[in-house]
């Protein structure tokens, strides 16, 4: 199930260069970031009431990058969060809230059958 909304590599460039290197390069951070995404995409699928990983191949192309958008966010919010020792004061935090804020967004549209439809 790993990875199916969204590419590794969107999470590790919106969680930034202090878990780029980690995530993307050791076996270990590769593991964890394959957890995250299977909890992320399951995530997505319960808030929004809808299986958009084993329907992934019947959403529309236009709208992939949606679901890439709002997966990569809550990857990288949980990339972030998994030591934030190298970010300036406050950095850490604004990320966390801008991705938050975009993928609360998203999600919310995700949960309306009117956009479920269009997307299909």
């Amino acid at each position: 199930m790993s990875w199916t909304l969204c590419l590794s590599g969107e999470a590790v460039a919106k969680a930034g260069a202090y878990v780029n290197d980690w995530f993307a390069t050791t076996v270990s951070g590769q593991a964890i970031a394959d957890a995250y995404s299977n909890e992320v995409e399951s995530t997505i699928c319960l808030k929004t009431r809808k299986d958009w990983v084993g329907d992934y191949a019947s959403v529309k192309t236009i709208y992939k990058p949606v679901l890439a958008d709002v997966c990569s966010d809550l990857v990288a919010i949980k990339m972030i969060n998994y030591d934030m020792s190298g970010y300036l004061k406050g950095e850490a935090q604004t990320m966390l809230d801008v991705l938050k804020d975009n993928a609360d967004n998203i999600i919310k549209d995700l949960r309306e059958k009117e956009y479920q439809e269009v997307m299909e």
